[in-house]
Formats: structure tokens, sequence, C-alpha cells
């Protein structure tokens, strides 16, 4: 190593899979981690970064194809930053997201574990999530295989995903596996229009142009919501264009739109204005409903959500006479989903919008023995709650992937709840966190779940049980 960058490396063996979608490869003995490889390939490689203790590569050349391979589906695939695992068969992505949980506990986690259950694969593989977001662009990405061409590229608009690492650059997507094949007809639908009818797509570093995001939601009923979002308000293009989309469209029954002026994309601060139909899509979970609003919080892959859910309810193991607490509730699904299984039901949640969704949610379904509160988690899991509504005898929390604060483990910890069952999306921070509880309580079961297809992300569900 020490040589100057990039440099390419030939014929390396491929030995292992690693976090964020890359490989490792470990030639005289150096950790590379290594895009577009899969372990058993033996690559050529170029390495464009190189640190002390280790190096960042891609695979330029295949010599020998990896039995863990399957071609990829997507010809966006290496370009677009989703989907990173296409070229990995299935199976071999869940035994790479068992094995992350195993090593994330051993690595980060001090305390006794079981051997976790097997993983609970996903139903679908493509088309499996019920939202997608896309930003306009005025210059498109010009993709690699362009680039090397000797081809002109017209500088063209786009709408599509961004590039991994560049906030101002967008790949132009034809066609996405993601969303039900209808978000793809959307999609190309409002580029032709915007492009026939000069409409102008955003330029990010000049802070100009009109059409600037556009967000797709649907539920299993076939039903769509379609937030555009415009960086000012020309009444008269949105009318034209909201319009096109209405009569174009008649499975779009939540048109919506929101004008957003500000640096950022963020339209959460921002009001939304319906131009069409229901503000709102309802799904099922179970026999439940659960109200969607533009902003809600809700779980992107709604039959691995059933999944997740119904292993959180059997290891909460409820016989209706238990009080419960829904740490981060957010929309306060997983409270909805184990109501009826407790005596009563406390969920926390930091979004004040939540809350009150997660009220309507209480509301639509006609469960009563739910209470929601709003507010930082650390100010209110606190004695004044417990004397309110009664010590927990079982805590469901499900943090975002930071984990939970120490202080909120604390509390935990000087609950008295029986069993608390963690639900995490980053297993790194639910082995800290646990680790913090091992004095009080044991680890009884690991289950992971795939949520996420094509990707590292692994969801992971502990039950930990009083000592």
């Amino acid at each position: 190593m020490g040589k100057k960058n990039p440099y390419i490396i030939e014929k390396v063996p491929i030995s292992d899979f690693a976090a964020e979608g890359v490989s490792v490869a470990k030639p005289d003995g150096k950790v590379i981690f290594v895009k577009h490889a899969v372990p058993g390939d033996v690559a050529d490689i170029r390495v464009y970064k190189d640190k002390r203790t280790y190096a960042e590569a891609e695979a330029i050349n295949i010599h020998h194809y990896s039995d863990k391979r399957q071609p990829a589906f997507c010809k966006h695939f290496g370009e677009c930053g989703g989907c990173k695992w296409q070229h990995v068969k299935y199976e071999e992505q869940l035994n790479f997201k068992y094995q992350q949980v195993v090593e994330q506990f051993k690595r980060v986690g001090k305390f006794n574990f079981p051997t976790p259950l097997p993983i609970i694969k996903s139903e679908k593989t493509i088309h499996y999530r019920n939202k997608l977001e896309f930003s306009f662009s005025n210059k498109r990405w010009i993709t690699r295989e362009e680039s090397v061409s000797n081809n002109d590229f017209h500088q063209e608009p786009a709408l599509g995903f961004h590039i991994p690492g560049r906030f101002d650059k967008i790949l132009d997507i034809q066609t996405c596996y993601l969303q039900d094949d209808l978000s793809n007809l959307i999609r190309n639908f409002v580029r032709d229009y915007a492009i026939k009818n000069c409409l102008s797509f955003y330029d990010i570093r000049h802070q100009e142009g009109l059409l600037r995001n556009m967000i797709l939601r649907n539920n299993r009923k076939g039903e769509w919501m379609v937030i555009m979002i415009f960086a000012h308000d020309d009444a008269d293009e949105i009318t034209k264009l909201m319009e096109a989309l209405k009569l174009q469209f008649p499975s779009i029954v939540s048109l919506q739109y929101v004008v957003n002026t500000k640096k950022n994309d963020s339209i959460y601060d921002l009001p939304v204005r319906l131009y069409h139909g229901s503000p709102i899509l309802t799904e099922q979970l179970q026999d439940l409903t659960f109200r969607i609003q533009p902003k809600s919080f809700f779980q992107t892959n709604t039959r691995q959500a059933e999944a997740l859910y119904r292993k959180t309810l059997e290891m909460a193991a409820l016989t209706e006479n238990e009080n419960v607490y829904d740490l981060y509730t957010g929309t306060g699904t997983i409270a909805c989903f184990v109501s009826k299984h407790a005596k009563q039901v406390i969920g926390i949640e930091y979004v004040p919008d939540a809350i009150e969704d997660a009220k309507e949610n209480a509301r639509l379904n006609q469960l009563t023995n739910l209470h929601f509160y709003a507010g930082d988690m650390i100010d209110l899991l606190q004695p004044a709650l417990f004397e309110k509504h009664g010590n927990p005898d079982v805590i469901i929390t499900d943090p975002p992937r930071a984990g939970m604060h120490a202080g909120v483990v604390e509390m935990l910890n000087r609950s008295g709840a029986k069993r608390i069952v963690y639900v995490s999306c980053n297993p790194a921070t639910q082995a800290r966190d646990i680790t913090l509880m091992n004095d009080y309580y044991r680890v009884e079961q690991v289950q992971p779940v795939d949520m996420f297809p094509h990707t590292h992300h692994v969801e992971n569900i502990v039950l930990l049980v009083k000592k």
C-alpha cells in the first residue's frame, strides 16, 4: 500500500460482506472495502481512498464470479444508491443480515444472549415499499457508462434519486422496482409533462426552478397519494399539472402539494394543500385501520410491518391484565396493535403531530385503553407518569437508529417491568443499550427481521426478562 491514489490491484479474492452494502478484501492483510463485489469473487479493484488502517475501492473487472451472485434486475444498479445487494442471492442477503446481528451483539454487547431465531424473510423482494421520494434537477447525472463513451450528452433534466454523497446530483430514474409499477407511470408522466410544457426543474445550487420534489405513497387497496413539492407558488402552472395528474390517474385518490421556498427539502414545517380527493390514505394491519397523512411515519414495508408487530406482540406475552408502555410510539401503530391484549397502553413520542395521528388511529379503531403523550422521552418517562397510570408490566421500545439516551435506559432499569421488548433498526446501538441493562435484565430471545430486501439494513427484536 502507500501508493498514490487511485491505483489498481489485480485478481483480489473478495472474502466477506461488510456494512453499508460493500464487501471486504484483505490483500497483504490490509482491510479494503470494495463496492460492486460479492464474497467469492476474484476481481481487479481500483483503490480510490487509502488510509493507514483501511482502504476503499471498487471492483472494475471480475475474473471469477461468486456462486453467491445473481444478475441485477435493475438497469440503474451500480449508479443508484438503493438496492445495493441486487446482485446477491436473497438467501445470502439473509445469511449476512443474521450474522450482522450476531457479530454486533458479540462485538458491542457485554451480555449473554441465546442463538438468534431464524431471520423472518420478506414475503416480497420487489415492489415492497409503500412510499418513495423523488427529486427534480435541471442537470441529470451522466452515468459511468455514458461518461466513457464518445457520445455528446445534452444537459437534460432529471427526476429520480440523489447520487450517494452528492447532494446536487440526481440520477434520472426510468424504472424503479421498489414500489408498484404505477409509481413509474406517474413519475415518468410528470417528467414528460414538465418537459413538454417547459416547466423548470430545480437547480439546487442556485435555488431556482419550479419543480422540486415528489412523494408517492400507496396502500394495499391500490390507492395512491401524490404530494408535489414546488419551489415557488406559480398557481397557473401548478393547477395545470395537478389537473393533468388527476385526469390521467384515477388511482390517485389523494393529490396534494407543498410550496417550499426554503433552502432545505424538509416539508415538516410547511402546510400541505389538498388539490383533489382525500387528505389521507388508510391502510389495514390485520383488523386495524391506520390513517396515513402526507407527513405521517408509517413502516414502508407493510407486509413485514405486520410480521414485526406480530412477533413483538408474541414476545410481550400479554394476558389483557398488563400496563404496557410503548416508547417512541410514532403514530401509535404498535400501541394500537397490542392494545386489545393489554389492560392499557401508554404511548410516548417526541413529535406532537405523530401523537395527534396516534390519537386519531385509536379513535378510528374504537380503542379506549390508549393514552398518548408528546414530549422528550427522558422528561416524560418519570415516576409521575407511573403514579398516574400505574407501573409498567411490559415496556415496548422502538427508538431511532441512534438508540436510547442513557437516562432513558436507566429509567427502564428502575421501572420494574417484567418484560421489555426492544425493537431496533440498528443492532449496534441496540447491543450498546442492552449492555447498560445487563444488571437488571437478561436476554431471552433475539429475532432478526428483514424489512428491506437488497439492502444491508436489518431490523431486530429482543425480549428482555427481569432478573
